[in-house]
């Protein structure tokens, strides 16, 4: 299978469908995912497609690439740009690439910025390009609903800023990745926006809504992936049913028990914030395994609503996490409290449960850690997304009959918010429009 593949991307050669060969090459590169360490830029420079990284955080959308170059040495990652110097640095560290902390819409708009970028990261116009664009999501947040019905959020506008590089570079693919209000009715105008602009510039442009959970990450983290080629292709498609999905056991098991306030011995990132002691009370009243916090403990002011029901609530062994977020250190915020011991979840812990391997390096300080892992794109979700690109970079034009029995692209806006109805993805295994 692998010697297949490589042959097809030496001789570029798309007279074959590498398709049947999709999951295996994914299993593969999800499996090297596992090893991976900082590297140098010289040790993938003359593999010949390009990837360009833009609010690339810490890095996590690129780690797919990475990884799969691990596989097939077929990505030279030529850099990421992030306005937070934090991020930017995690990422170069990582990926060996220039520092390069900036703002997309300079890059964008402001007169031979993009220029300056592409030269300082040695973009080559003649060779073939992948470009990933997953802009800050907190703008398109169901979060952020008692916002809606004011003035549009400055982040969307990024959306657009890409969308103007897009149609400058012309990369062969285009990949976002957001959350999924993104593709919900409020914020469909932004999106079909930049769809409109990437199909003027020649792109078919596809879009879905996907469980990061089943494609072996140990969360329940739904989120909206766009892909743009210059030809017709299939969307990825997700390997594990419910049942399969990995778990926080699997994920965090292992790592020795730590106190609130305590680093381990043995790993820097296995690291829990010092909670306060109305906190740990608080903590050690919720059943483990999974409970929530009872009736009458903790502030008042949480059994007053009922959208505070997974506050201090404990992860479950047994499934998959809920969505990690930057508040993931603060039981405070959610259900971030780990399964038995009697305090928040450590950084190593957030980024193992985001499927993060522990050999990537994360610069700055807790907060910044914190942060950056919650930000980003899942390391097992982007390395199965990198597959597939890859996959139909090297194939032949799929066929209708493929066409039609592969994942069908959104073209009507969800729910105004996308949250109400991933019970309904959970439930019935299918998304409501």
């Amino acid at each position: 299978m692998l010697n297949i593949i490589r042959e097809a991307l030496q001789s570029g050669n798309q007279a074959i469908d590498l398709r049947p060969y999709g999951k295996d090459l994914t299993l593969s590169v999800q499996q090297s995912l596992k090893d991976f360490h900082p590297v140098e830029n010289n040790s993938y420079r003359n593999n010949p497609i390009q990837l360009i990284d833009l609010f690339c955080g810490a890095g996590g959308a690129s780690l797919g690439f990475a990884a799969l170059n691990s596989v097939i040495p077929a990505f030279n990652i030529l850099g990421g740009c992030d306005i937070d110097e934090m991020s930017a640095s995690t990422y170069s560290h990582n990926f060996g690439t220039p520092l390069i902390h900036d703002d997309i819409t300079r890059l964008a708009f402001e007169k031979g910025k993009l220029d300056e970028f592409l030269d300082k990261v040695g973009y080559d116009c003649k060779k073939r390009t992948v470009m990933i664009g997953c802009a800050p999501c907190q703008g398109f947040s169901s979060h952020r609903k008692r916002h809606w019905k004011e003035e549009d959020d400055v982040r969307n506008s990024l959306i657009m800023a890409f969308a103007e590089i897009v149609g400058r570079v012309q990369p062969d693919v285009i990949l976002m990745e957001n959350v999924p209000e993104f593709l919900s009715g409020r914020y469909w105008n932004y999106f079909s926006a930049a769809k409109k602009s990437y199909e003027e510039n020649g792109y078919t442009v596809k879009e879905n809504i996907y469980n990061a959970a089943s494609f072996g990450v140990p969360q329940e983290r739904f989120r909206s992936i766009v892909i743009g080629m210059k030809r017709d292709f299939i969307l990825p498609e997700g390997y594990l049913l419910p049942a399969q999905y990995k778990t926080v056991r699997d994920a965090i098991s292992h790592l020795p028990a730590v106190e609130a306030g305590a680093v381990s011995v043995y790993d820097e990132m296995h690291r829990c914030i010092a909670h306060k002691e109305s906190t740990i009370a608080v903590i050690k009243q919720v059943p483990h395994d999974g409970g929530n916090r009872p009736t009458g403990v903790g502030p008042q002011c949480l059994d007053k609503i009922k959208g505070f029901s997974d506050v201090y609530g404990r992860l479950s062994w047994d499934k998959p996490s809920i969505t990690i977020t930057h508040y993931a250190r603060n039981p405070a915020s959610g259900r971030y409290t780990h399964p038995e011991q009697d305090r928040g979840l450590t950084a190593r812990e957030v980024a193992l449960l985001q499927s993060f391997p522990d050999g990537f390096a994360f610069c700055g300080k807790s907060d910044d850690i914190y942060r950056q892992i919650g930000e980003a794109v899942p390391p097992m979700l982007s390395s199965a997304i990198a597959s597939k690109i890859l996959i139909e970079m090297l194939s032949a034009p799929p066929t209708e009959a493929e066409i039609e029995s592969g994942p069908k692209s959104i073209e009507e806006p969800v729910s105004s918010s996308y949250s109400s109805v991933i019970a309904g993805i959970k439930t019935h295994g299918r998304m409501k429009q």
